[in-house]
């Protein structure tokens, strides 16, 4: 399988970013990708909530969701959007994070809201609070493509094992990772954490990342760190993307998380314990 990881920098005006997109998927089906990946928040990346309150939308009537839909089923394409920032008709007014698996069809094949929110001081200069704004999700999923089941998250999820090792026992021998990395956090975790759930899971890690300066038209500068990565079930780095955006193709086959699960097959030797005193 040929899997086509877009890298963006996305920018917080939906119609662009949408536009970008399109033209990349077109990329990735001209070079013979059978799936596409697109990063967090590929709709808008904005520090904004007032910006925020004026692009966004619901679901059911979100531009780039319905015209990536379109888009995969034109080209014939399994697609993961990454996440979408959506309103949700909270009460609080906070907003989704959540991923989409399109199939080929353009049909939506699973919904994923991610459940870790990114709440974090960085440095004195960079913090986040993205619980402020979005709502956290509360289950994890997977879902059947023709190369295995797929396990669904986003981002700071990568920090929390227990939910990888969930999905992987639960079939999952892809593990999907779409971020929006700060370039601090990055720089010193990204690639090792990515390789630490792809060797404990015995699963293909594919993680598609937001890269490089922000243009925003409101609130403060963002950065991203870029790096998107594949990572093979035994840990090896299949792709690197470096910091520029574009497409990138890797090869994955489906049997090699077999092969790693044969080899290790820690998946099923957990043993319960008692808990620390």
């Amino acid at each position: 399988m040929r899997a086509a990881l877009l890298q963006l920098c996305s920018s917080d005006d939906p119609a662009e970013n949408l536009g970008t997109v399109r033209e990349m998927l077109a990329e990735a089906k001209a070079r013979g990708a059978d799936f596409a990946l697109t990063p967090e928040v590929t709709n808008c990346v904005s520090s904004s909530r007032a910006r925020q309150e004026a692009v966004l939308s619901p679901e059911e009537d979100d531009p780039t969701l319905a015209g990536l839909r379109a888009e995969a089923a034109r080209l014939g394409l399994w697609l993961l959007i990454g996440s979408l920032a959506l309103r949700t008709g909270e009460a609080d007014g906070r907003f989704a994070n959540r991923s989409f698996l399109i199939g080929p069809d353009g049909a939506i094949r699973a919904r994923y809201d991610k459940i870790h929110m990114f709440d974090v001081e960085v440095t004195e200069q960079e913090t986040y609070r993205e619980s402020a704004a979005f709502r956290p999700g509360d289950a994890a999923v997977v879902a059947d493509t023709p190369w295995g089941r797929l396990g669904m998250s986003v981002c700071y999820d990568i920090r929390f094992p227990r939910l990888y090792r969930s999905l992987a026992q639960a079939g999952a021998t892809m593990l999907a990772v779409p971020a929006a990395f700060s370039p601090v956090t990055g720089a010193a975790h990204w690639e090792v954490l990515l390789r630490a759930r792809a060797i404990e899971c015995g699963a293909w890690v594919l993680a598609p990342a937001q890269t490089g300066t922000h243009r925003l038209t409101e609130g403060r500068p963002r950065r991203t760190h870029g790096h998107s990565m594949v990572v093979a079930p035994w840990g090896e780095v299949a792709l690197d993307a470096g910091t520029a955006p574009g497409v990138h193709i890797a090869e994955i086959d489906p049997a090699a998380a077999a092969e790693a699960r044969r080899r290790v097959p820690s998946l099923g030797h957990d043993r319960a314990f008692r808990g620390p005193e």
